[in-house]
């Protein structure tokens, strides 16, 4: 009777531990993500999201995301001289030479332009006017007293932006501007107009075909110095500011893997005998990593003026610390074996640290290294916008402008590709370095 007591006690025991067990996960499966949903909802609140939503503008994103694919063509009228100029982007170094105009444009005493959809945009001599398909024609007379504008209905779309002073139109086809002094059209197109030569180009508006059988003619270096030259795209800029954000990356990495090397021998445990050169060591590669690299790029940027080299030196402050750390726990997993046979036939610690140590850690080391270099590619891109190298610095210009928005798309594209040639290379190289394997598998 004792032992089926003693039993039926330990049973209700473990069933009791079980239950309480059971209960417990139950209770965390419930409790964490009711706690995750109050933290959402208390940043949702905190940060705003309302206000920010309503804030939204639906049609600046669409204004974006056009301008990243197509280009705008500015006709512009001078209302005090009625001079017309039409320029791609409104720039000077995209501007059509007098007399000459896109087939869209009509030149003359009264300039008429006729848009994709129908519309009909006219910049008379004192009257301007858009004949808008499905609305009808709206009417201006700029002067000293305002836009002096005139519409088919009382009720303006919420397309017409209109003032006394200034009258904004804003359809598919493009966007008129009329105020007391200017009168401005842009209208889109899809693509990036001018990107492998410029207006004053002599192979602009030639097909492929015809500017192949000119480079083969003779003229390959003419061709290729207009399109490296674009002053408008900028294409030897941009190739330069590449190599920058690659050289940065370069310089920052493989110096920081230089100078971790012997300080991880000194945070190693079964290296440094000293305690206190250990602990030195390690919180100095905790703080070089605990500070972001661009709070270093900040922090140098005021000591050695803004460049590529600011910018290398603050990828290497940075991964001094993180390579150092992961250098110094590579270290303390090596086998001491090789070690001690190198020591027992007499050589010198150089010398066993350099045939006893290295080739063990090396393809760790490598496949870190090449690993931080591919990372900081994509980091040398943000750190260049800040020091004003690279190619961040060409993109954040861009993006500053907020007129040329292709150009912004161009930069990440080639941002991008750079990303995955890097990817590529560094996992070519570790397989050749490490394993020999020049392949892919």
């Amino acid at each position: 009777m004792s032992m089926m007591a003693d039993t039926q006690l330990t049973s209700q025991g473990l069933k009791d531990q079980a239950e309480g067990l059971f209960r417990r996960k139950k209770m965390m499966a419930f409790a964490l993500p009711a706690l995750v949903l109050i933290y959402l909802t208390y940043a949702f609140f905190a940060f705003d999201v309302p206000a920010l939503i309503a804030k939204a503008d639906p049609e600046n994103g669409r204004t974006l995301v056009r301008d990243s694919y197509s280009y705008k063509t500015h006709v512009t009228r001078d209302n005090q001289s009625a001079e017309v100029e039409i320029a791609i982007e409104g720039e000077r170094k995209g501007e059509y030479a007098p007399g000459t105009s896109p087939d869209w444009v009509e030149l003359g005493e009264t300039t008429v332009i006729t848009l994709p959809a129908g519309g009909i945009v006219t910049f008379g001599p004192e009257e301007i006017s858009y004949d808008i398909p499905g609305y009808g024609l709206v009417t201006a007379r700029p002067g000293n007293d305002g836009a002096n504008a005139t519409f088919p209905t009382d009720e303006l779309p919420e397309w017409i932006n209109a003032s006394k002073n200034r009258v904004a139109i804003t359809t598919d086809e493009g966007r008129l501007t009329i105020t007391r002094r200017k009168s401005e059209l842009f209208r889109y197109s899809m693509g990036w107009e001018l990107f492998f030569f410029t207006l004053d180009s002599p192979y602009h508006g030639m097909g492929v075909g015809e500017v192949l059988s000119r480079a083969v003619s003779g003229e390959a270096g003419e061709i290729l110095d207009d399109f490296w030259n674009n002053a408008m795209w900028r294409h030897g800029d941009v190739a330069w500011a590449l190599f920058e954000t690659v050289l940065m990356a370069f310089l920052g990495t493989f110096g920081a893997a230089i100078v971790a090397l012997p300080l991880a021998f000194m945070a190693a445990r079964n290296f440094s005998p000293f305690v206190v050169i250990r602990q030195v060591t390690r919180r100095l590669f905790d703080f070089f990593r605990g500070v972001d690299a661009l709070i270093w790029t900040i922090v140098l940027a005021r000591a050695f003026g803004p460049g590529p080299l600011t910018g290398a030196l603050a990828i290497l402050v940075t991964d001094t610390g993180s390579v150092g750390k992961m250098f110094s726990e590579a270290l303390e997993n090596v086998d001491g074996k090789q070690i001690e046979g190198l020591q027992s036939v007499g050589a010198k610690p150089v010398q066993r640290y350099r045939f006893g140590v290295i080739p063990q850690v090396t393809p760790v080391l490598l496949s870190q290294i090449l690993y931080f270099f591919e990372s900081n590619t994509r980091s040398a891109t943000i750190i260049g916008a800040i020091t004003g190298g690279g190619i961040g610095l060409l993109l954040t210009q861009a993006m500053i402008t907020q007129k040329d928005w292709e150009e912004v798309s161009y930069y990440i594209i080639l941002v991008i590709l750079l990303v995955f040639t890097m990817d590529w290379f560094s996992g070519w190289l570790r397989r050749k370095l490490i394993t020999g394997d020049e392949g892919g598998h």
